[in-house]
């Protein structure tokens, strides 16, 4: 690289020395990146809040009907299952869990949807921290813990000793907790035990939404899928279980594919702008590169300088794009709190991959171009 130092420091004057191009191609990968960026970033936020639950619980395995897909769509499960999952080598110990949503009438008469989730009532298993109250106090009558998340204030902000209607029972807050992440559906969740949910909430008859299986350690959970199979339902571990919600809505959902839609036009747009803007910047310094080939510059030292020069100007895009995405999702989240958007690796990754692409078109136009032109054609100009 160091014989190549001279043709390149040539190149970034030549790149820097013409603001306004060099300012339009940046303009227009930034541009590229900070949409590209955007939507994906959008896609993770919502996937990571549809498999919030999951993640709030944190059981190791969940037990559950074929057919369900997402977390708050469980089919109800027979009793007899968890008696025969609690009987199963390689179990630790597996208990119930009930996730189900209702109607809460508060102090003014107004009606709340919430997600209700009843924890086993001799261990209450995948209980949340608490931000205020006592854990034990959710075996009093009546009473309920609430996520103290983006949606707790359309539950009026309550407070301990707060009280609710819900399908005609009387409910206590007697704790305000803090859960690792929010809910997709934009509605509060309240906590109690398990027995007060299938009371409280009309039902099928079943009322086990899963059942939350530790197993005594890694090699038996390949026993326990297959146990549970020849009941005729599903075993998955957590990671499995996010998959399965993520595969759901990236492809049997319209989400994933307005996202991948988006995405691909920002790509576009980012390299119709950058390499109708690198083609022309090459036409108007023909002559300039002309001069080099005619003073000895080879064409593998030409070649290296527009390789240099669409990489100089991609990566200080892609930086330019992931720092203006970056500053807007903070901001977004400090005002709209329930705004569902995150960067993650993946889409730091895609987003570079992409620049790289449209940097790789960019120069292959421009290398073309120098490449076919003589030295003698310049000065006969």
């Amino acid at each position: 690289m160091l014989k190549f130092s001279g043709i390149l420091r040539i190149g970034f004057k030549l790149l820097v020395n013409d603001k306004a191009k060099f300012s339009a191609l940046l303009i227009g990968i930034t541009f590229a990146v900070f949409l590209m960026m955007q939507m994906t970033s959008i896609f993770a936020g919502i996937l990571n809040r549809a498999y919030a639950t999951v993640t709030n619980i944190g059981a190791a395995m969940w037990v559950m009907d074929p057919a369900v897909n997402t977390p708050t769509s469980s089919i109800p499960l027979p009793n007899y299952v968890l008696d025969a999952v609690r009987s199963m080598d390689g179990v630790s110990y597996a208990v119930p869990l009930f996730v189900g949503g209702a109607q809460v009438k508060l102090k003014d008469g107004v009606y709340q949807s919430v997600t209700v989730i009843g924890l086993d009532d001799n261990s209450l298993f995948g209980r949340p921290e608490l931000e205020q109250g006592n854990i034990q106090d959710i075996y009093a009558d009546n009473t309920f813990i609430v996520v103290h998340d983006a949606e707790f204030s359309k539950l009026e902000k309550p407070k301990i000793g707060t009280s609710f209607e819900l399908n005609d029972h009387r409910g206590t807050i007697v704790g305000i907790a803090n859960v690792s992440e929010n809910g997709l559906n934009g509605i509060p969740t309240l906590y109690t035990t398990y027995n007060r949910a299938i009371e409280y909430i009309p039902t099928t008859r079943f009322t086990i939404s899963y059942i939350l299986v530790q197993p005594k350690n890694k090699d038996a959970i390949a026993g326990i899928k297959a146990q549970v199979a020849k009941l005729g339902y599903v075993a998955f571990t957590k990671e499995e279980f996010n998959k399965r919600t993520s595969d759901y809505y990236t492809f049997q959902t319209g989400i994933g594919t307005n996202i991948l839609f988006m995405t691909v036009i920002s790509f576009i747009v980012g390299l119709s702008i950058s390499g109708q803007t690198f083609y022309t910047f090459i036409l108007e310094n023909l002559e300039k590169f002309g001069a080099l080939k005619a003073i000895g510059a080879k064409n593998s030292e030409l070649i290296y300088m527009i390789l240099f020069m669409a990489t100089v100007t991609a990566l200080v895009g892609y930086g330019l794009g992931v720092g203006l995405v970056t500053l807007m999702i903070t901001l977004a989240k400090i005002r709209l709190p329930n705004y569902a958007s995150m960067i993650t690796y993946g889409n730091l990754l895609l987003a570079f991959g992409m620049v790289v692409l449209i940097a790789a078109i960019s120069s292959y136009i421009g290398i073309r171009k120098v490449l076919k032109i003589e030295p003698f054609d310049i000065f006969r100009g």
